[in-house]
């Protein structure tokens, strides 16, 4: 569970820039200024500066994302769980600064706000803004409270938008970004869902062609619509069902009318009145066409030219059941990134609750979260304290091909970082809880990437400031190119992938040598155990039951030589190991375990 200690009574302030003759030209073209934003800072900026992280909200949120403004305010902020002494973005540690976007109607200049030019609001009169925009109103902000550099970016859905082009307009001035829920590029069905909220907005009688402020009758009834099209796409269909299921609301009988029976209905009836007393209805006009108008590679021709702008460390979550932004979407940022070798942690977290979960399920988030700050703010702490202790790793349900295969000290580990020389790049397949990495950073100072499909064990690799990436094996190596690594390593995994021959012949390209390790079924004892007890073998490097098993394949010393000739894989070195080391001969009855160094065939 997070910290629960609250930041206590904080106080929205505002900054005025861009005082005409000196307006920000937004990228329409168009000349706006001056230009107010509100904001909330948490926490002390520290003497060099570097300590502050910048929160960037969704579409609907605003600068309060924590704490209360008076004693007697019944909700807190809108990230409470997150921010807060001890709790993710720790504010013991870290200055925190959460602005109001430009555009917005939670005091930053907007469409609800004077214009000075005509003394009334903006209106429709209010130019069209983009996430750039956005990004660079919040550049002045920071400069102007004396941030040298900032330590993170951090935002979900709109804000994760933000937090990718601030990483990618600012690269020097931002040493990580934190992405999450979110994208690099609006698509056809998010644009959609953004346009008919936007049409029943301007369908409202009372909507005036955004004039309505004079009148005093907001577009109500089009802003709640627009709202519970939006809330439906932010549930997962899971979320919805158990919420609400078919259930009346208070009746036990269908009434045969047009009234608000479900409770389902009467639930999306609040979330639209609620929000129409908080939120102005040009803003979401002007916001959700801003969204629309995202795509981070527009300026640089390519997605992957773009990121090849970023310095930082990236951070990319997504959630399973999230419809709206796509895990596959999260997982185009992530590829993309490390295409360009970049150093990015990604996890597709599991829980039912839609695109809203990163605002109602904090537990494997806060842990990814605060591993990945503490990382990025003392990038030498990995090497300083080699396999730190992690008890909190149960933060997901692990996939039966993903526990541990292996009991005792780990012969093949001693000797991989043996191997391995000084400063290489490396990447682990199957990664597990990111020990060997760990070693190997400590000890060749090597420059890491893991693969791994538990959720788990992804979580401790982020606390262990290991850049890991969630996928599965037989697919997750495909996405990089060509000889971008100087070893690959698969240790103890062989015999658990679907497709091992697709999987070494992908490692032989992306890697220029490969290291792989597997439990040897031909060893004596595993033999003995067979042919006298008659029953499958259980030892200290195969200790589950056949029923239990994650091994898919078994293969001996002499089934790997072989399955190398086949593919034309060249064998640079054979090393059989037992639990004290090498052994010298017989390597097929005698090795509990085999470790080969691996190349492609010369053609």
């Amino acid at each position: 569970m997070l910290a629960t200690g609250s930041i206590g009574i904080v106080e929205t302030r505002y900054f005025e820039f861009a005082q005409p003759p000196n307006e920000m030209i937004l990228e329409s073209g168009a000349k706006l200024g001056p230009i107010t934003l509100a904001y909330e800072t948490y926490g002390q900026l520290n003497a060099t500066a570097d300590n502050a992280i910048l929160i960037t909200h969704a579409l609907s949120g605003d600068a309060h994302v924590a704490g209360k403004h008076t004693p007697e305010d019944k909700k807190e902020g809108w990230w409470e769980p997150m921010v807060g002494p001890g709790k993710p973005f720790d504010t013991d540690k870290y200055f925190v600064i959460c602005s109001n976007i430009l555009g917005g109607c939670r005091g930053s200049t907007g469409p609800n706000t004077l214009n000075p030019a005509t003394g009334r609001e903006y209106g429709i009169e209010f130019p069209v803004i983009t996430i750039g925009d956005m990004v660079r109103a919040q550049y002045e902000l920071v400069q102007h409270l004396g941030v040298q550099r900032l330590l993170s970016v951090a935002g979900g859905s709109m804000g994760g938008m933000q937090a990718l082009d601030w990483a990618v307009r600012y690269p020097d001035f931002v040493a990580s970004a934190i992405v999450i829920a979110s994208t690099h590029v609006s698509g056809a069905q998010q644009i959609a869902f953004d346009a008919v909220g936007r049409y029943a907005i301007q369908a409202d009688l009372a909507f005036q062609e955004g004039r309505y402020y004079e009148r005093g009758a907001k577009p109500g009834d089009g802003l709640a619509i627009a709202r519970m099209l939006a809330h439906i796409t932010y549930l997962s269909d899971q979320r919805m069902d158990q919420k609400f299921g078919r259930k009346l609301q208070s009746s036990d009988h269908y009434s045969y009318d047009h009234s608000r029976e479900f409770s389902v209905e009467t639930y999306l009836d609040h979330q639209g009145k609620e929000f129409v007393n908080r939120f102005d209805a040009n803003t979401y006009l002007y916001v959700t066409k801003a969204m629309d108008y995202f795509d981070i590679a527009t300026a640089h021709g390519s997605l992957d030219k773009a990121l090849e702008q970023i310095r930082g460390r990236m951070l990319v979550l997504s959630f399973s059941s999230d419809w709206l932004y796509p895990p596959y979407q999260s997982e185009e940022i992530v590829y993309a990134l490390t295409r360009q070798e970049k150093d990015v942690t990604y996890c597709c977290i599991q829980c039912p609750f839609g695109h809203d979960s990163f605002l109602l399920d904090f537990d494997a988030m806060g842990k990814l979260v605060s591993g990945f700050l503490l990382h990025a703010s003392d990038p030498e702490r990995v090497r300083t304290q080699l396999l730190e202790e992690d008890s909190e790793t149960d933060t997901g349900p692990e996939p039966a091909s993903q526990v541990s295969i292996y009991e005792g000290r780990r012969v093949d580990y001693d000797m991989i970082v043996d191997l391995v020389e000084e400063n290489a790049r490396v990447l682990d397949v199957g990664c597990g809880d990111g020990e060997l990495l760990c070693r190997l950073i400590a000890r060749k100072n090597v420059k890491p990437m893991g693969i791994e499909l538990s959720q788990g064990n992804v979580v401790t690799c982020a606390r262990r400031g290991i850049p890991v990436v969630q996928a599965d094996v037989d697919k997750g190596i495909q996405e990089l190119p060509d000889q971008c690594f100087d070893y690959v390593i698969l240790s103890m995994t062989l015999q658990v992938i679907k497709k091992p021959d697709l999987v070494l012949t992908e490692m032989l390209r992306v890697g220029k040598k490969c290291i792989v390790s597997f439990p040897n079924f031909g060893y004596w004892k595993v033999r003995s155990k067979a042919f006298f007890g008659g029953r499958a073998p259980v030892t200290r490097n195969l200790p589950y039951r056949w029923y239990e098993t994650p091994n898919r394949y078994v293969l001996s010393v002499r089934d790997f030589r072989n399955f190398c000739e086949e593919l034309s894989i060249r064998i640079e070195k054979e090393i059989p190991l037992y639990s004290e080391g090498v052994i010298r001969f017989w390597p097929n009855f005698f090795a509990e375990e085999a470790l080969y160094v691996i190349t492609a065939q010369q053609a």
